[in-house]
């Protein structure tokens, strides 16, 4: 009998919810804390140090990928997701305490560390239950967590920035962790996990083998031109393509919206197709093919084409998450998934770290078009790294 055949379907989807509501609460911590820069500005920050403060949180959550991935493999999902939250929603309780700002940025840090924790748990959670036909859909909806928390972040953390303090605001990712804590302790059971046969240290499957090593390449190479359109997209629209702020802001909504339902799409292809790697190749042609015709509509200064290139390289550029995550999951086995997971979320987050100084250097030298070609050439060079996709439905269970 097979995992998936285990619980009844409605748990697994409630196991999901849960899943993507913790990764959702990590990605506010995270990915909302630059919202709190306007606040910390008008108290006389300079910007610099307020940058320095609210990027706390991805380093604690790069510090700490792969630890909790360790530690996905060694006491289980359950443990993870409810530790994690934790940690959360005690160090953001605790910065609404503090008054200095170098407290303030140790507390983000841990937060930041306990964010960590849900981006390999949830991910296992879901390739254990779901059977293989249904992984990548449910991987593609679990990849919505991101956009979703920064949407999250982006209607409440500025204005409860606004009206009761930075600090305050902290508390909108610290009451969701505390939330998700309890809903997966409740809620969440550790997928079976196949009999060892007696080896208490499974093989590597890094040792001898270069396909999860490929993967993260790819991804590490791929999410080059996701992060560059999210970064800079507001500022081309608003600076290159001359629409206003706030019709610029809505743009840009609407392209993470499209791209979230993107993540999805890709996950029902992959499940249809019966392979990740098939269609994660054809997602990187497709990548650098848009963020090449970008190039060529923004220095052409077409508008007209260029906004419709937006909407598809905000959907093609995103569509490769879930498929490499789930391939990782798959390949890596139940005793090395949450490792797997941890060394591809730490690639991915330290290329999307060096972004805005390295191509905010590129678009100040060269322009947005140059600087959209490089994109198309990085996701080029992606391509061949592919690994050539495997016989039948790789299974985790």
């Amino acid at each position: 009998m097979t995992a998936a055949a285990q619980i009844h379907a409605t748990r697994r989807w409630i196991m999901l919810a849960l899943g993507v509501f913790a990764q959702s609460s990590s990605a506010v911590i995270v990915h909302g804390a630059p919202f709190l820069l306007p606040a910390l500005t008008e108290r006389g920050m300079p910007l610099a140090t307020a940058g320095l403060l609210v990027a706390m949180p991805t380093v604690g959550l790069v510090c700490t990928l792969i630890a909790w991935g360790y530690a996905v493999d060694r006491v289980g999902e359950r443990t993870v997701l409810v530790a994690g939250p934790v940690v959360m929603c005690v160090a953001g309780v605790a910065a609404t305490m503090v008054t200095g700002y170098a407290a303030l940025g140790a507390l983000l840090f841990v937060a930041g560390m306990g964010a960590g924790s849900t981006n390999g748990a949830s991910g296992r959670v879901i390739v254990g239950w779901f059977p293989p036909h249904q992984r990548g859909l449910a991987m593609g909806i679990r990849q919505t967590a991101q956009p979703l928390g920064v949407a999250i972040g982006a209607l409440t953390i500025p204005a409860v920035a606004a009206a009761h303090g930075f600090s305050t605001a902290i508390l909108v990712p610290a009451v969701m962790a505390g939330v998700a804590a309890v809903g997966c302790g409740f809620g969440i059971i550790d997928p079976p996990r196949p009999s060892a046969a007696g080896n208490t240290h499974p093989d590597n499957p890094y040792r001898g083998d270069t396909t999860l090593w490929r993967i993260h390449a790819v991804s590490v190479l791929l999410v080059i031109p996701q992060a560059t359109v999210w970064t800079f997209a507001l500022l081309w629209l608003h600076r290159d393509a001359g629409l206003s702020l706030p019709v610029a802001g809505a743009v840009v909504t609407g392209t993470q919206l499209l791209g979230a339902a993107g993540r999805i799409g890709a996950g029902v292809w992959s499940d249809r197709v019966g392979s990740r790697l098939r269609p994660l190749r054809t997602v990187a042609v497709a990548a650098a093919i848009s963020m090449c015709a970008l190039a060529i509509a923004s220095w052409l200064h077409w508008w007209w084409a260029a906004l419709p290139i937006l909407a598809v390289a905000s959907i093609v550029t995103v569509a490769d998450n879930g498929l490499a995550f789930t391939a990782v999951a798959e390949i890596a086995g139940p005793y090395w998934s949450g490792r797997g997971l941890g060394i591809q979320n730490t690639g991915q987050n330290l290329a999307s770290a060096a972004i805005a100084p390295v191509f905010g250097a590129l678009i100040t030298a060269a322009g947005f078009p140059t600087t959209y070609l490089v994109t198309a050439v990085i996701a080029t060079a992606a391509i061949p790294l592919v690994p050539l996709a495997r016989h039948g439905r790789t299974t985790i269970s």
